[in-house]
């Protein structure tokens, strides 16, 4: 072996290196925030949702709060809320004052739900270490992700993480259409105290509703 092709193996194989270690580093962060979530008896999140493709002339903004308990959630976003009671998922669309009742498919492990925001990057992915960015006196760490699937119409997404805390800061994710969405935590409080009625559906507060039972 010549010593040019020596000192090219040898760049490639260095190469290779650096990249497993970062993609090690970046899952390593992000299994910390996904260990310590799952520490918390239940999570209070208020955040903020940009959605943005200039090709389309689309920039829309929106705010919204979820409370999550272990597979619980409430969601309110848009105007609509949303409860899942471990059993079934409650849709209250007031504008038009109706009600869709669903079963939650257990077998269905693609589905993005409130519950899977603060976990969703634990398999299915390439990992790789991003940008460091201080925010308002905030180190955050962002992380890239890669989904492993050619046909995840996501082509990337940034998680950033607070260093400090080991929470998430945003998530911004860009599909391959060039459709950016960006969420981004304004509040993120711990172990609060809930209503026992927190995560039920409680059908005679809506008397006149239409209710849509799907199964």
């Amino acid at each position: 072996m010549n010593k040019f092709l020596k000192v090219a193996v040898l760049f490639i194989f260095g190469i290779s290196t650096f990249q497993a270690q970062n993609a090690q580093k970046a899952k390593a962060l992000l299994d910390e925030v996904s260990a310590k979530v799952k520490t918390y008896e239940n999570i209070v999140i208020d955040f903020k949702y940009s959605l943005n493709n200039p090709k389309e002339n689309i920039n829309q903004e929106s705010k919204g709060n979820v409370t999550l308990k272990g597979n619980l959630y409430n969601l309110n976003f848009m105007g609509i809320t949303k409860i899942f009671d471990g059993k079934k998922i409650y849709t209250i669309v007031p504008e038009d004052e109706e009600i869709t009742i669903s079963k939650y498919d257990e077998s269905d492990k693609d589905a993005v739900t409130p519950n899977k925001m603060l976990t969703f990057f634990d398999s299915g992915y390439k990992y790789s270490w991003d940008i460091l960015q201080n925010i308002k006196g905030r180190k955050i760490q962002y992380v890239k992700l890669v989904p492993i699937s050619s046909k995840d119409q996501r082509k990337e997404i940034l998680v950033g993480v607070d260093v400090q805390t080991k929470h998430i800061y945003n998530l911004i994710e860009t599909g391959k259409n060039g459709t950016r969405t960006t969420l981004t935590v304004n509040s993120f409080k711990t172990n609060q105290p809930l209503s026992k009625n927190h995560f039920t559906f409680t059908e005679s507060k809506y008397p006149n509703y239409y209710i849509n039972r799907l199964d």
